[in-house]
């Protein structure tokens, strides 16, 4: 509850209002939204979302949905997470923490010798890097190959048809840094 009133504080002076000023926007008096300011009261619902909507963020935002995500960006290779493989042997792992304000998502693939990409990678609106952690890889795209090896890279819209397909007899391995 301390956190909340904080967050709604700093919010509100971040945007130069005084404390009478939202309160007459919320529809409260100023003593009841300094009373949420110290923690010593909580709002209802109701005013939470207009004290959001007035700060122009979120009733997640002011209530720490995010801090998850902001006070641990560090993802142990350790705690990379599953996301799925297919019949050919590539697997995706997600590679960073989840938030709703994330505009980047970050995957590893694992190829396996001869595997392919089809029905991992998704298509989808935003652009996507792709990075040759070890091994050699070809990519097609528009008809066309492109062969990567260790440390190359390669730029495109997520929104084209792409495939990615393991060139060697031994596991290789790609980064993925996609953007919606």
């Amino acid at each position: 509850m301390k956190r909340l009133g904080e967050r709604i504080k700093r919010k509100r002076e971040d945007l130069h209002l005084q404390l009478n000023e939202l309160a007459k926007m919320v529809g409260i008096s100023s003593s009841a939204l300094s009373q949420i300011e110290k923690a010593k009261a909580l709002p209802s619902i109701t005013n939470l979302k207009l004290i959001a909507n007035h700060l122009h963020t979120t009733v997640g935002e002011l209530i720490g949905e995010n801090e998850a995500l902001s006070n641990n960006p560090l993802k142990k290779y350790s705690d990379i997470s599953f996301v799925e493989e297919n019949k050919s042997g590539c697997s995706s792992y997600l590679l960073s923490n989840h938030g709703p304000n994330k505009h980047m998502d970050t995957l590893m693939l694992k190829l396996k010798p001869n595997a392919t990409s089809e029905g991992v990678i998704h298509l989808h609106p935003g652009q996507t890097f792709v990075f040759v952690l070890s091994g050699e890889v070809s990519l097609e795209l528009d008809e066309k190959k492109y062969l990567l090896s260790d440390n190359d890279s390669f730029y495109l819209n997520s929104n084209r048809p792409y495939e990615i397909c393991n060139a060697i007899d031994l596991e290789s391995r790609v980064l993925l840094v996609t953007t919606s």
